[in-house]
């Protein structure tokens, strides 16, 4: 629903892809019952209606819960059309109960703007309420906007109908979590009922609750109402959150997006739900809201649809109302042309005048046959898309099992090679120096550092929290060089003081950032020199484009949907203008993990060039 009713033929196109926007859908359920929620619904619309000054519709037809209350459409100003209607649900599904749908048309900018408000309840069950918001494009290569807009309706109807999915109630803002609620939230996250991905943002240790929520919070979470629960962490609550989700925590002003079915004790499975750190937020706080509502609006696109609502039928407006009213802008099969293409789902087929009749000539009985082929058309349509949904929903289930079962199996593995070096170390101690042990299985491991940058490579994986996403050339480049033995030995103390960092941060016991570690490294780890660990580069590196774009390195969808991100920070192995560099980014407060983009001689700067 949106305020500017009327179309401007002479603005241009709007920016964004030639492709369809992507729509609206909300799904929830509500305590009141049928007839209860259909009159707010009713209630709301017309008053929302007779705020963009058209004409109010009517008192409907037989109330909810009578035999039958036929399709109608109502003409309720220049170029706004409402669809109603009411009955059974399709009692081929098997599901008993009833239906109410609102169709309301309103032209917009290069086509049509069409909200879809349908209520559906089965005996014994709630009144589930689905809400859509389309744009319908002019015509083929008109540009869209890339996104249709939350609703107005959705905003004033969620606190009204007291919307819950499954355990959580649905909020059109975020509410704060205190301690005292954590236990309840994490059932909430791993309820099995839950539908609605759940967004949790925690709270910077530097700023107060009430600034974080009121600047930053709400407006990232703008995008949201109808598609997500959400939530911020007080700082008594964070504490608490984060230990008990020990693989799924969320800090440091971080916001993480938890998808149905969280496995609290799976590591794996946390890196299914995305994390989305301050720094990304606080750089454009309106793209992170648009990459925040795109999980979401995904999944409110694929799941399959509930019972009641699956049974609802598609819309049947009466033959009578499709006809085109009479004057010149008429064409045949098509209501008045209001909008640039037809206002109903499918228009009826023209007949050639010296061999058919035409569309006013046509009888009764030939309406309505052509319409009933037209109602059974588009249910097939819908029957299909439905079927598409629940095996892409298995589909995805299955591709998550077997992605689990496979890092499970490369774990157990990895954990028998680890075995094997440290028997065959101990068998053979001078026999194999390439088969090094990995960290924390013998006491005598730091001396075992590895001989070159090939061995370096093959042992990272002993890095838990650590995950190179990088090519591996150049750091093999660097074994043809005369002082690769040092060099590789400096870059493992390196990753090995990361290593531990990461494991003190996702704690949040760190104290700060690396460089900060490396100045005060606590009692039993391993030191790296603080001259030698570096937060970022100088401004004229990462105002240079082609340097800048050397330092933007792979990391994982989940950190940022580009694939990319900029990798400032470093790690100097060695001195000189060329001596090589790890180049790596720290998002242990998002993911948990530190990403080593890069290992080699020194890209390009001031000096090197």
């Amino acid at each position: 629903m949106t305020s500017d009713r009327s179309p401007s033929p002479a603005q241009p196109d709007l920016p964004g892809p030639r492709s369809p926007a992507t729509p609206y859908r909300m799904t929830v359920t509500t305590a009141l019952t049928h007839s209860d929620a259909v009159a707010l619904a009713d209630q709301r619309l017309g008053a929302w209606l007779k705020q963009e000054g058209c004409d109010e519709p009517p008192p409907a037809g037989p109330a909810p819960g009578s035999p039958e209350a036929p399709a109608e459409r109502l003409r309720l100003g220049d170029r706004i059309l409402l669809d109603r209607d009411d009955g059974p649900l399709r009692a081929a599904t098997g599901t008993p109960g009833r239906y109410t749908r609102r169709r309301l048309r309103t032209p917009a900018p290069h086509g049509t703007h069409q909200l879809t408000l349908t209520l559906a309840t089965d005996p014994g069950g709630p009144t589930w309420v689905r809400l859509e918001a389309e744009h319908q494009a002019a015509g083929p290569g008109v540009r869209t906007p890339s996104k249709v807009p939350v609703p107005e309706l959705a905003r004033t109807l969620l606190p009204l109908l007291d919307a819950s999915d499954g355990p959580a109630t649905v909020h059109h803002n975020p509410r704060v979590v205190t301690a005292a609620e954590v236990d309840a939230l994490i059932d909430e996250l791993c309820d099995p009922e839950r539908r609605l991905p759940t967004v949790v943002a925690s709270v910077p240790a530097n700023l107060g609750l009430d600034e974080w929520l009121t600047g930053t919070v709400r407006p990232l979470c703008h995008q949201l109402p109808g598609l997500a629960t959400l939530y911020v962490l007080d700082p008594g609550a964070r504490t608490g959150f984060n230990v008990a989700l020990e693989y799924h925590s969320v800090y440091g002003g971080a916001v993480r997006t938890y998808l149905p079915e969280v496995d609290p004790a799976s590591r794996y499975d946390g890196a299914r739900h995305p994390v989305m750190p301050r720094h990304r937020i606080e750089e454009d706080l309106r793209r992170a809201a648009g990459l925040l509502a795109r999980e979401p609006r995904r999944l409110a696109a694929e799941l399959p649809l509930p019972a009641p609502l699956a049974a609802v039928p598609v819309l049947r407006v009466p033959p009578a109302a499709r006809r085109p009213e009479p004057g010149p802008a008429a064409r045949p099969g098509h209501e008045q042309a209001a909008y640039g293409h037809p206002v109903h789902d499918r228009p009826i087929r023209e007949q050639p005048t010296h061999e058919q009749p035409t569309h006013a000539q046509l009888t009764h009985e030939q309406l309505t046959h052509e319409h009933e082929q037209d109602s059974q058309e588009q249910q097939a349509r819908a029957d299909e898309l439905e079927r598409v949904r629940h095996s892409l929903r298995h589909s995805r289930r299955r591709e998550h099992h077997l992605r689990t079962e496979a890092e499970e199996q490369y774990t157990a593995l990895r954990h028998v090679g680890a075995q094997v070096r440290v028997l065959a170390g101990r068998i053979c101690p001078g026999a194999a120096p390439g088969q090094a042990k990995p960290v924390g299985d013998d006491p005598g491991r730091a001396d075992e550092t590895p001989a070159s940058f090939a061995e370096l490579m093959d042992r990272l994986p002993e890095f838990p929290l650590l995950s190179f996403t990088g090519d591996q050339k150049p750091a093999l480049a660097l074994d043809g060089l005369g002082t690769c033995a040092g060099w590789a030995r400096l870059t493992w103390e390196g990753l090995t003081a990361l290593q531990e960092y990461a494991v003190a941060a996702v704690r949040g016991e760190a104290g700060g950032d690396f460089k900060q570690w490396c100045e005060h490294t606590p009692d039993g780890c391993h030191h790296f020199p603080p001259r030698k660990a570096v937060r970022g580069e100088s401004q004229t590196v990462f105002s240079h484009t082609k340097w800048k774009r050397e330092r933007m390195l792979p990391v994982p969808e989940c950190v940022d949907t580009s694939r990319r991100a900029f990798m400032g920070a470093h790690l100097r192995i060695g001195g000189g203008r060329t001596a090589p560099r790890l180049h790596y980014l720290d998002d242990c407060s998002g993911s948990g993990r530190i990403y080593v983009g890069y290992i080699g001689l020194h890209l390009t700067n001031t000096r090197t060039n």
